[in-house]
Parts: C-alpha cells; structure tokens; sequence
C-alpha cells in the first residue's frame, strides 16, 4: 500500500520519462472525476478517537480519487463572550484554527498531507503545525496571517455551527452520505464499507479490484452463570469492524473441551475474545489491534475488560462453585462484592481516576453537596486502576498513577473535617498542571504528601482501592456508591443529591435545592467503563 509520498515519487517519475528531445506535444486535459458520495467528519484536533478516525479515513479516502469526498469540521464551544472553547483546552483550539487554515488554501491533496503530518504527533499539536505546513508544501505566510487573525476564529466559529447543526458532540462523528457511519474506522473497514454500499449501483473504480476481505478466525469463551457481564455481542461486533472477514465461534465454559482450550490459550478471566494465526494474513486489521493483542503461544489474546473468574464462588446465584462447603457470602472471596458488602448508611463513595476530566467534574461537584449535608455524609474518594504484580497502571499514564498515591495520602493524613478535600479540590480544578505543591496549603504539608506518596504506604493505599474497585466490578470514572450497596453515575450536584437521598430519605440535605450543571463546558460521560 502506497504512501501519499509514495504516490508522488511515482508520479513524477512517469511524467520525467515523457519528457524527451524534439517538439513539445500538447498535454491531455485532465480527465473529470465524478464524485459519488461524501463523507463529513467531525472531531477534536487532540482527542485521540477523532485522530485515529482522520488516520483511517484519509487515506481511505484518498483511495477513490476524487469520487469520495471528505469534509471534516470541529466540534466545540460558543462562549457568550464570543470565545472559542474546546475540550481538551486551548491547544486544541488552536489546533482547531490550523487545520481550517490549511483547508482554507484551497489545495485538498496538500491539505490531507497536513492533516497527517500533525497528526503523527497529535499531543504536540499545535506547536507541530509549522513544520508539517512546510513538509506539506503549504504557503506558510498565509497559513501564519490567518491562523493568528481573525479568519482563522471565524472559520472555526462557522465549523462549530455546522458541528452543532448536525448534533455531533462526540469526537469522532462521521457521516457517509448523510448516514450516521457507526462502523469501524480502520482504512480497510472504511473502503470495505464504502464499496459494500455504493459500489454496487454507483460505479467507484477503486472497488472494482479490492481483493476479498481475508477470512480472521475468533474464539469467544464466556459463561452463562456471568450473565451480561459476560455477553460478547458487542465486542464480536466491533471486531467485525476491523475484520471485514471475521468468523467467530462463541463457546460456554461448560462446552466439553473450552477449559483444556482455555488453558492452552493461557486464559483465566472471562469472557475471553482470541485469534490463531489466521489474524495476521489481515493487514490492516491486524496493524490496528496490534498494540490490543497479547501473544501466548499459537495465540493472540484481545485485551478486554475480563470480570468473571469462573473458577471462583458466584456471590449471588446461591450455589456452593467452588465445592467448600461455603455459599455465596459465607465464602471469603465474596466479602467485597456488593451483593456481601454490610449496609453503611449515609455514605458516599466516589470512585475515580484523578486525571480523568468527568472525574474531576464529578469530585468538583461534591463542594456543595457537602455544605447541603454536612455531618450527614460520610463522603470517601477511592481509585480506579490496574496491577500487573507489583506495576500499578492507570488510563491516563504514570502521572496519573502518582497523583492517585497523593490523593490517597491526603485522605490519610488528613481527614478531619474533609481538610483533604482542599488539595484534591485544587488538583482537580487543574489537573494537567504537574506543579502538585501549589495545592499543598493550609492544613495540607508537601513535605508529609510526598514522603507518603513515594514510599511503600501510599502504593499500598492506592494497591487496596484498586482491590475494592476490581471487587466491585468498577471501571468507570465517575462511579458513586450510595451506603456501600447501590452504584450510580452523574456529576452535577443534583444528580448526586438525588442518588444519595433515595437511599437516604428524610436528611435535612435532600431539602436543598442544588445546581444541576457541569463546572466545565465539557459533556457528560466517563473514563474508562
């Protein structure tokens, strides 16, 4: 498969070996494209989905020729004050404005040359535009003169209204044709899907020598005693996205010969999705699940979000699984479980990850709750993780993980009246900024946080909130535990005071009237789930 670069060496190449001695001959016009449907989507220049559907459909595109076209617009906020706001802060507005400033050259093979030159290093964006408006041979004078001017503002202006004309406020939304497009966003799936719809009443030259998709085998392992916890509808389904070939087998726990191939496979937590050997003849596919794939042996497990042990007491389905003698409760493994954990009235439980934007909003919300119920909430704030031996692992990286450790230490160190709260309040209202200690104030020593946070006790603090989540089945942040039994999710003030006082009627809090907006433009939803 050929590179844009590629494309043009090639290219030029044919039109050097034309040129020759003698005469010159009048050059051919151009032959007219016709184009037979378009694409439209809308994404945030550093949200990571937005950059991985841009990476696919590109080139997807590109394949076509012209008969595919693609327009791509942002999706954000329109201040009252006029202001531009986006979701991962003013980089991405900036970000934003470049690229619009690129299409705005009028050059579409360049423009997508600049798209994916930025998007290599999307984190850095937009400190990268310069460099890839060069690589990309775009006019940098007028690249400059809009992105810093007014142009460049009301360019993106305009895009957010189109954005919000169309209702897309998830980076990434796509449309093929007016369609919602809710399939796979890999270049392979892409063209598959383009070819599959429209190539058979609409001629698309591309599709008429695509080779067949290659044929991907799946073995899907669940149990029926997990339930919908197990169900792998929709994981087989995005996986069918990617592999346009995919042939699943979906086996029970208890189907004679599962456990010996379980075993093989090096599985032990269900459900449990893997390839053969058969995954590698699809490219494509296969480049883009790479990095979810662990290799054991002849196979290539997917990383999923595996609950179930099935070798383990159920904690609810009274029956003795393990053969003990004990059922349910009475086995030790149940006691963290929700359906064995005791009743805790008047207590809220807030699990999260601290560098997770809903998080934040969520944790920043329980101010007020707080000043409405006061002595009448005992409010705890725990952590969402991973651990692989002694490797804790969290979603948004090692920073994430330490400033875990230092949330957890402030709750040690300094739990009379909530004083903790104040540091993580403060780290909450800006995350992103590395420089902790400006939060250490008041109550809150830097010095006591930091010994704590880079010795073995504050591993250890986060190591059992990651023990409690996993025994809970959360994996979500925002997640809240009403009196230690219910879960619910939310991150206005109102939504938490509704949750906690059908638990809890009667409290003089439940009178209170509270807001119920987000502290930041961003929408609702979750990290992780």
């Amino acid at each position: 498969m050929r590179n844009t670069k590629e494309i043009f060496i090639l290219l030029l190449t044919t039109a050097m070996l034309a040129i020759g001695c003698g005469p010159e001959k009048a050059a051919d016009a151009p032959k007219k494209v016709e184009k037979v449907l378009d694409m439209e989507l809308y994404v945030m220049s550093q949200c990571p989905y937005g950059v991985q559907a841009m990476d696919g459909i590109i080139p997807a595109v590109e394949k076509f020729g012209g008969q595919v076209g693609l327009t791509i617009e942002y999706i954000g906020q329109k201040k009252p004050d006029g202001s531009l706001s986006s979701m991962h802060g003013e980089k991405e507005v900036q970000g934003n404005i470049d690229q619009l400033c690129a299409r705005d050259q009028g050059d579409n093979a360049k423009y997508l040359k600049f798209l994916t030159c930025v998007n290599k290093d999307w984190r850095n964006i937009p400190t990268n535009t310069d460099a890839c408006a060069k690589e990309a041979g775009l006019d940098a004078a007028k690249l400059k003169e809009c992105k810093d001017g007014a142009k460049g503002k009301e360019l993106l202006s305009a895009s957010f209204d189109k954005a919000t004309a169309k209702q897309a406020t998830g980076s990434p939304t796509i449309f093929l044709n007016g369609a919602p497009y809710g399939g796979n966003r890999t270049q392979q799936a892409v063209e598959q899907t383009i070819c599959s719809q429209f190539g058979k009443d609409k001629k698309l030259d591309y599709c008429a020598n695509m080779a067949p998709p290659a044929e991907v085998k799946l073995v899907v392992i669940t149990d029926k005693r997990c339930g919908a916890k197990c169900d792998p509808a929709r994981m087989i389904q995005s996986l069918q996205g990617i592999f346009m070939g995919l042939k699943p087998e979906v086996k029970d726990w208890s189907d004679p010969g599962t456990q010996d191939l379980a075993k093989a496979a090096g599985v032990t937590m269900l459900p449990a999705l893997f390839f053969d050997k058969s995954v590698e003849k699809d490219e494509g596919g296969f480049k883009h699940m790479e990095r979810w794939l662990t290799k054991t042996g002849d196979f290539y497990i997917v990383k999923v979000k595996a609950v179930f042990d099935p070798n383990s007491e159920i904690c609810d389905n009274k029956v003795d699984d393990t053969g003990d003698g004990k059922v349910d409760c009475e086995d030790a493994a149940c006691a963290n479980s929700l359906a064995c954990r005791p009743d805790m009235p008047k207590t809220l439980e807030v699990f999260v990850m601290s560098q997770c934007p809903f998080g934040a909003m969520a944790v920043n919300a329980m101010g007020e709750v707080l000043d409405a119920f006061k002595t009448d909430m005992n409010f705890q704030v725990h952590f969402i993780a991973d651990m692989a031996g002694d490797q804790i692992n969290s979603m948004h990286g090692p920073a994430e993980v330490e400033e875990d450790i230092r949330w957890a230490c402030a709750a040690k160190k300094y739990p009379k009246n909530n004083d903790y709260l104040k540091y993580v309040w403060c780290r909450a209202a800006d995350y992103r900024n590395p420089d902790w200690k400006k939060c250490a104030t008041g109550p809150i020593k830097a010095d006591v946080i930091e010994k704590c946070a880079t010795g073995e006790e504050g591993k250890a603090l986060l190591a059992e909130d990651i023990k409690i989540a996993k025994s809970l089945d959360i994996s979500a942040s925002p997640t809240w535990v009403v009196n230690g039994k219910t879960k619910f999710s939310g991150v206005t003030p109102k939504a938490i005071q509704d949750n906690f006082c059908q638990a809890n009627p009667g409290l003089k809090g439940c009178e209170k009237p509270l807001s119920d907006e987000r502290k930041s433009d961003a929408p609702a939803g979750s990290c992780g789930g």
